[in-house]
């Protein structure tokens, strides 16, 4: 994800980048996914779902727990390494367009934050004025182009190793929702005998390895980021192509949100305030060059990549009226 400012202001002299900061949140964001990874692993080997956060022998934020067992912390390396890569390539993707269109942007900003991934993800931002449609339209489109191809590289390669769910097993604390890439590369796979075994069973009746939960998060993050709105990568790419429509598209937008956060994650509510607050403004790019050629197939590709990694319900029993009975019930 990239943010732009309102009221863009050219620069004479491109502003010092604070290597120290940008290095800081890169090794804190290490060590949060690291531990958490750790986490995962672990609850993979014994026969949890990897986000499970029942078993009260391993706290939340296993950070002590990890310390005591440094070997642990292994096993969170390939979820972590994944996770990394994943957002490394997403936000570069936006800051190598940035620097062939001569506009100023920073080196990626990482946040740490003990969430269940360890993370809140990464965001660069542009501090220069962007002159053309097509540069918006290629800063824009780079990054979830970038970021979906690692993702899905990671899931096909991943997938095989998905244990199967004990049969006394009863449903995971997060009952994740799958997108149809998700869907498609499993059936794929399937069918040409590249997963074997307990892989081969539906993705309701497999535990998912650690990294295939990484490519998750990587699908969801592509989709999210491609939401067509506001100034969200998708609401770039519809502002290159028609500054007119990107309002009217923002707050259609936000109107589907709105009733998909009541009947089916109440997440959506927050983006949808999110998209409302980033919609009141837009930077204001040159109206010549259009967009078009070959721009116009990667648009129709952005909007594939959109369906094709968009989870209507990410988490299992999270809609708004499910949360309320939840809280009341406690």
């Amino acid at each position: 994800m990239e943010y732009m400012r309102p009221i863009p202001l050219p620069v004479r002299r491109a502003p010092r980048q604070r290597y120290w900061l940008h290095a800081l949140l890169l090794l804190a964001t290490c060590f949060t996914t690291l531990v958490m990874g750790a986490r995962m692993q672990y609850n993979f080997q014994h026969g949890q779902p990897a986000l499970s956060i029942g078993d009260d022998s391993v706290p939340y934020f296993p950070a002590n727990w990890m310390f005591s067992h440094p070997a642990r912390l292994l096993g969170g390396v390939p979820f972590m390494a994944t996770l990394m890569l994943f957002f490394m390539a997403h936000e570069m993707g936006h800051y190598l367009y940035c620097r062939r269109y001569g506009v100023y942007a920073t080196l990626p900003f990482f946040i740490p934050m003990p969430t269940l991934i360890g993370t809140m993800g990464a965001v660069i931002l542009i501090r220069s004025r962007i002159r053309s449609r097509t540069a918006l339209f290629d800063i824009g489109i780079a990054g979830p182009i970038a970021g979906f191809v690692v993702a899905l590289a990671v899931l096909i390669v991943s997938l095989g190793w998905s244990k199967p769910i004990h049969p006394g097993f009863g449903s995971a604390e997060y009952d994740l929702g799958y997108p149809l890439i998700f869907q498609w590369s499993h059936g794929l796979l399937a069918s040409m005998h590249l997963l074997r075994g307990p892989a081969a069973l539906p993705l309701n009746r497999v535990l998912l390895h650690p990294m295939v939960i990484a490519a998750w998060v990587g699908m969801f993050a592509t989709s999210l980021n491609l939401l067509p709105g506001g100034q969200l990568d998708g609401g770039h790419i519809i502002y290159s192509i028609s500054p007119r429509a990107h309002k009217l598209i923002s707050r259609l937008t936000i109107v589907i949100l709105l009733p998909m956060a009541y009947f089916l994650w109440m997440g959506w509510l927050v983006w949808a305030i999110l998209l409302q607050i980033s919609s009141l403004r837009h930077p204001q790019v040159a109206e010549w060059p259009r967009v078009s050629g070959g721009r116009v197939w990667l648009a129709v590709l952005a909007l594939l990549m959109l369906a094709v990694t968009l989870t209507p319900a990410p988490f299992g029993h999270a809609s708004l009226p499910e949360f309320v009975h939840q809280v009341r019930g406690r």
